[in-house]
């Protein structure tokens, strides 16, 4: 079931972030859309939670109330008609396809095939891509990371220097700065990252993924612990063969 709320003491991004990750820390929800321009929150739920439980939630994030909206009365939203798995993951699919065909081309076309030198591009292009719809709404994506990673649940400005790392580390895989700097920063930086994702797959977290950013609305899942795991498999690998 899920309903809509108004919430009130809310003034800046960080605030909608701190809501939000209060609210699905609460074992029977699933989903919360916090909004700061409404201000409300719709929260899906496995089950119907009490007002006085969401308020005892958002305490903990700050000076919040919530209630509910018009005067007391719910609003169900209907969520029967679910889109198909292709259809929720169409954009990481596609970009990964893309990226996938383009650096095997790019290897094939250039002579004798290289694994290693693919797997570089791969990862060039991967982080360059990746970084570019991130920066389309830095701040949504910061929002949206600090719901659930666990270095910007602390403190939400890790959000947007990720995204600017993971441009530099593109950067660093396409021009083949220093290998073993790269790679090891790529391991520890996605290592990282992948905790947070874990943590939420394998919780049933119903939250928005920002692999891509706040450009689509992508839900977490092993789709995520995928992307991040080939990146932490690739940069491991090339590791391996430097030492």
């Amino acid at each position: 079931m899920t309903h809509t709320y108004n919430i009130t003491g809310m003034t800046c991004g960080n605030c909608v972030a701190k809501a939000k990750s209060q609210l699905l820390m609460l074992g029977d929800v699933t989903e919360a859309d916090v909004q700061l321009t409404a201000p409300q929150a719709t929260i899906t739920m496995q089950k119907h939670i009490p007002v006085a439980t969401l308020q005892n939630a958002l305490r903990k994030a700050g000076s919040y109330t919530i209630t509910e909206a018009d005067g007391g009365m719910h609003h169900a939203v209907a969520t029967d008609e679910k889109a198909s798995w292709f259809a929720t993951y169409k954009p990481i699919l596609l970009i990964g396809a893309f990226i996938t065909g383009i650096t095997l081309l790019i290897e094939t076309t250039s002579g004798a095939f290289n694994w290693e030198s693919w797997m570089q591009n791969f990862m060039a292009a991967f982080f360059l891509v990746f970084s570019f719809f991130k920066m389309l709404d830095l701040k949504g994506f910061a929002e949206s990371y600090s719901t659930y990673d666990i270095v910007a649940k602390t403190w939400m400005g890790w959000g947007y220097i990720y995204a600017f790392i993971e441009l530099l580390l593109g950067i660093a895989f396409l021009i083949r700065f220093n290998p073993f700097v790269t790679n090891a920063v790529t391991l520890a930086v996605m290592t990282i990252s992948i905790i947070g994702v874990l943590q939420t797959v394998l919780n049933n977290r119903k939250i928005k993924c920002a692999c891509l950013g706040a450009v689509f609305n992508l839900p977490m899942s092993t789709v995520t612990i995928i992307e991040d795991g080939l990146m932490i498999a690739m940069s491991a690998v090339m590791l391996l063969k430097l030492i």
